[in-house]
Order: structure tokens, then C-alpha cells, then sequence
């Protein structure tokens, strides 16, 4: 069984037309790559998996419980009880500007606590065991250093880097990445690459939205080529980058080759 489904989501802005049946279905520990030209439907198409965006039509399942169905109604708890299986990193980092670095990890999952009805032992306990994983997680993506540092004292890499662990604290069953290197100097994104590239060495569940072609080529197990609000092709990158089947999938891949 697929960790994701998502079929037929559909997304409409007034009269446009963003998103026009997206289906598509990713294995635990698989990384899909999603390309596409500006306005394709990619970041909506993100935004809708982790409940930013409301689909028009559509169902999206995590390990075959559904989380989303167009046809229900959801309460704000539901939400946020349904996005915890997402994670969303952003291209423009969205750190909390007046909290330092484990601060920043830790303010999500410690919010959450304090809904749960705990002994003061427990909760501690449970406090505890947070510090202890951000603790990790900056380690994991080399800034154990930079725990007690504020977003204004840290480069664009090294942020994103942030992002991506503040992601990982609430433990996500899928993670995604929307164009995150597209804020950052050239000689930045190699880095924050490095880290996403060693979080499939650990059978993490991924999708990225990216223009990074040759990442795309050598990280993904599945790539899909958005154009128009549909999926125009998918399929492993060999296939896709190898031989393309759609004009408009050569056409792009051209122009990106040209481009980047």
C-alpha cells in the first residue's frame, strides 16, 4: 500500500483554474520531485497536501486513513490534527524572527504539550525529551553550534537548515520542500541540498518542488512535470529527463538546460 494517495485534487482561484485533477502515489521512503515552469500549480499543489489551501475536488490518504475529502467538513482541530502529517518547509525560511534557534524548534511541539492533560512529572519528562531531539536535530544538520544564534545572525543556508529541522521535530510522515533553495546565493544551496540528499539516506518520505534539475536527476525516485494545472509527465528520472514523452516536458527541460 502507498504512504500517499492523492487523487483528482482540483483547485480553483476565483475563475482560474490552478489545479486540474492531480493524482499521483509515493511509497514510504520514496523522493518525488516536482518541476515545472512559474504557475504550473506546484506550490498550490503543496500548500494543498498540507492544509494551507482547501482543494475544490479531491482525496488525499496517508497510510490509508483519509486526511482530506472534499466532500467533508473539517473543524479547526481536525486540521491541525490532519497537517501534523505533513511537513512543509518553505523557500523563504518563515523563522520566527524574535526567537533563537532551539526556541524556534521547540515552540511547536511545546505548544502542543500543553494541550495534553499531564502530571507536572509528565510534562517535564516530556519537555525534556524535546530539547533532546532538536538538540539532535541540529546536529543532524550541522548547527549544534548555532542553537542560542537568531535568524538575523545566520546566513540563508544555515536558515533553511533551521527549517528543515523545525520540520523534522513534529515528526512528519511526509516532508515537503517548496523551491527551497530559490532564496539562496548559488554558493549556499549546495549545502541545505546536502542535508535534503542525506535525508533520503535515512528512508525519509519527501517531495520537492524545485527547479534544481541536476538534484532532481540524481536525489529523486520519481519526478512529475507539471504544466497547466495537470501532471504532463512522471515517471523516474531516467524516463523523464532521459526520454521525455511530452513536447512540453522537452520543451522545458531544454529551456532549464539553457537556463540553469
Amino acid at each position: 500500500m502507498a504512504l500517499l494517495e492523492v487523487k483528482d485534487i482540483k483547485k480553483n482561484f476565483g475563475k482560474t483554474e490552478v489545479l486540474k485533477g492531480v493524482s499521483f502515489s509515493l511509497d514510504k521512503g520514496e523522493v518525488l520531485a516536482i518541476i515545472g515552469s512559474s504557475g504550473s500549480g506546484k506550490t498550490t499543489l503543496l500548500r494543498c497536501l498540507n492544509f494551507l489551501e482547501t482543494a475544490d475536488c479531491g482525496e488525499i490518504l496517508v497510510d490509508g486513513d483519509t486526511v482530506f475529502n472534499a466532500g467533508a467538513e473539517y473543524n479547526e482541530h481536525d486540521v491541525r490534527e490532519k497537517r501534523l502529517k505533513f511537513g512543509l518547509v518553505f523557500q523563504s525560511f518563515n523563522l520566527f524572527p524574535q526567537y533563537n534557534v532551539m526556541q524556534n524548534l521547540t515552540l511547536a511541539p511545546s505548544l502542543a504539550l500543553k494541550k495534553q492533560k499531564l502530571s507536572a512529572a509528565e510534562k517535564k519528562e516530556k519537555l525534556e525529551a524535546i530539547d533532546k531531539k532538536a538538540s539532535e536535530l541540529l546536529e543532524r544538520v550541522g548547527l549544534s553550534d548555532r542553537s542560542t544564534a537568531y535568524p538575523c545572525q545566520l546566513s540563508g543556508g544555515q536558515q533553511q537548515r533551521v527549517a528543515i529541522a523545525r520540520a523534522l521535530v513534529m515528526q512528519p510522515d511526509i516532508l515537503c520542500f517548496d523551491e527551497p533553495t530559490s532564496a539562496l546565493d548559488p554558493e549556499l544551496t549546495g549545502e541545505v541540498l546536502r542535508v535534503i540528499k542525506g535525508l533520503k539516506g535515512e528512508e525519509r518520505t519527501m517531495i520537492v518542488v524545485t527547479h534544481e534539475m541536476e538534484f532532481a536527476k540524481n536525489v529523486a525516485d520519481k519526478v512529475i512535470f507539471m504544466a497547466d494545472g495537470v501532471i504532463e509527465e512522471m515517471g523516474t528520472p531516467d524516463e523523464v529527463f532521459g526520454a521525455p514523452k511530452s513536447e512540453k516536458t522537452k520543451a522545458f527541460l531544454s529551456n532549464s538546460l539553457e537556463t540553469f
